[in-house]
């Protein structure tokens, strides 16, 4: 299994309702398609480092996922991220086992603290 994770940028006009919805829908997209999710976070708003689309901030969002088939899902994906509108930027990475090792530590960093 290769483990991934996609980091996208929602345009900030969209409600918080709106904002969810989207997520589940790239969720949904995800899990119909063979992939394990194994965390989702919501970032919530903020300031970007330079405009994008003549906008100064945007809600982030992370999908931490695994998927061991053709990698074929994972380009027509990043097609579904490209023609969406209210997706501003997005960034997939495939992760190697260090940075899987350092995702899990910072997924039980994030947890504590939110305790």
């Amino acid at each position: 299994m290769n483990h991934y994770e996609s980091t996208f940028i929602l345009n900030p006009a969209l409600s918080e309702a709106q904002v969810n919805d989207l997520i589940k829908k790239y969720q949904s997209f995800l899990k119909d398609n063979g992939c394990k999710i194994i965390d989702i976070e919501n970032w919530g708003l903020k300031k970007l480092a330079y405009s994008i689309q003549n906008k100064l901030s945007g809600f982030y969002a992370l999908i931490d996922f695994e998927y061991g088939g053709d990698e074929n899902i994972i380009n027509i994906y990043e097609t579904e991220l490209k023609r969406d509108e209210r997706v501003m930027r997005y960034l997939n990475v495939k992760l190697d086992k260090y940075a899987t090792e350092w995702s899990v530590k910072r997924r039980s960093r994030m947890k504590k603290e939110k305790v």
